[in-house]
Order: structure tokens, then C-alpha cells, then sequence
């Protein structure tokens, strides 16, 4: 039987707005074994970045439990919560996130630094020489193109071999077809470690690429089979 990396038990999120409480979420249930590959559909609005907060503890439900590699995310506080997301996740974001002071090689250096690993250096180095980017090392973000940055942003999530990969409309930046490429590339990294994937998206023929495909509507999840 495989592992379960990550359950979600009864998760919802309601906030105060002007007219009174909105259901953000509402009773989220699934369970993702070690490994797999899941996407996470739906409109513009639906919940889906939010539910991607809170699997990764940046973000607290109202209500529910988020369980990553067996720990009970808010069942810990804030630093513990830091210290599991850098020991178990990777994150890929719409925008990039990189940091713009910061090489390309710095940029992917970055969480292992903060790991105290040694072989920062060699390691970043050899992960980017493996999305395409060796020639890129001394290059910062600014003089990168969209998919440049973006291939370093997968140097940095995989770099340190998280067990759980989460991506947020990782394309929506960039055309088509270096969209394509980037996708190709993360799913090739994905299956060399053996993460799992939460991949946020509204393409459903990106979505289509994952084993499983979960969908939100007015806050409530199915699945699709």
C-alpha cells in the first residue's frame, strides 16, 4: 500500500466581507498517496489558491484538518509549520517569485542554504544545468526570459527533492509554447523524484496530464472520473 503524503479532512475557509460571511470552502476531503499527480480545476475565484495556502499551512481553514507527511499542519505553530513546508514542499508560482537581487544560481542555492547543506553550491549548479540553464548560472532574474525564470523557479522547488510539489498556475505567464515546454520539464522532474503533484490550473488539457483531476465549484470539491 502506498504511503499517504498528504490527507484533508472537512477543510473549509469562510471569510467577513461586506455583506456578511463567505463559504470560501466547504467540507474538502481527498487524500493524496506518495507520488501521484493530481490537478486542481475550476473558475476564477473558486477557491483553488486558497485551498493551495492551506495544504501548504500559509493559509488557515476555519474548520478541518490538513495532514502532511503525517503531521497535523495546525496542530503546530507558525516556525513548526516553516520547518515541515521546508523539509517536505516545493512550491512553483505563477509569477516566479524569484528573488531579483539574487542569480539564478543564488536563487536555487537559496533553500538549501537554509537547509545548512554544504554542497549548496554543486547541487543548485548541477539543477540547473538540468532544466537547460548552465550557460544562465551569473544571469539575474531581470535579464531572464518569462521562461527562463520559470525554469529556474523549477531548479529551486526540486532541488531540494520535495516529497510534495505544489504549483500554481505555473504557465499563466508565459505563451503557449514555452508554457508547453515548461510543462514537459516539470512532469520529466516530477517523475524522476517521485513527487507528488498538486498542480493548480484552469487549462483541463494541462490538467489532463495528471493521474487524478479534482474540480471546484461554488467551494466544493469532486472528483473526476
Amino acid at each position: 500500500m502506498l504511503e499517504s503524503i498528504l490527507a484533508v479532512s472537512k477543510v473549509c475557509k469562510s471569510v467577513e466581507d461586506a455583506s456578511g460571511t463567505l463559504a470560501i470552502l466547504r467540507d474538502v476531503d481527498f487524500t493524496l498517496q506518495a507520488g501521484q499527480t493530481v490537478a486542481i480545476v475550476g473558475a476564477s475565484g473558486s477557491g483553488k489558491s486558497t485551498l493551495l495556502a492551506i495544504l501548504a499551512g500559509l493559509d488557515r481553514p476555519s474548520s478541518g484538518q490538513v495532514r502532511l507527511a503525517g503531521q497535523d499542519l495546525f496542530g503546530l505553530d507558525e516556525d513548526q509549520r516553516a520547518a515541515v513546508r521546508a523539509a517536505h514542499v516545493g512550491f512553483v508560482f505563477q509569477s516566479f517569485q524569484l528573488m531579483p537581487n539574487l542569480t539564478a544560481l543564488e536563487n536555487v542555492m537559496l533553500p538549501l542554504e537554509l537547509a545548512g547543506r554544504a554542497d549548496a553550491r554543486t547541487q543548485a549548479t548541477a539543477m540547473l544545468q538540468r532544466v537547460g540553464l548552465g550557460e544562465r548560472l551569473k544571469h539575474l532574474p531581470k535579464v531572464l526570459s518569462g521562461g527562463e525564470q520559470q525554469r529556474v523557479a523549477l531548479a529551486r522547488a526540486f532541488v531540494v527533492k520535495p516529497a510534495l510539489l505544489l504549483a500554481d498556475e505555473p504557465t499563466g505567464s508565459l505563451d503557449h509554447a514555452t508554457g508547453e515546454a515548461i510543462m514537459d520539464l516539470m512532469f520529466q522532474l516530477n517523475q524522476e523524484q517521485g513527487t507528488t503533484l498538486v498542480l493548480v490550473t484552469h487549462d483541463r488539457a494541462l490538467a489532463s496530464r495528471c493521474e487524478r483531476c479534482l474540480t471546484i465549484q461554488a467551494g466544493q470539491l469532486s472528483e473526476e472520473r
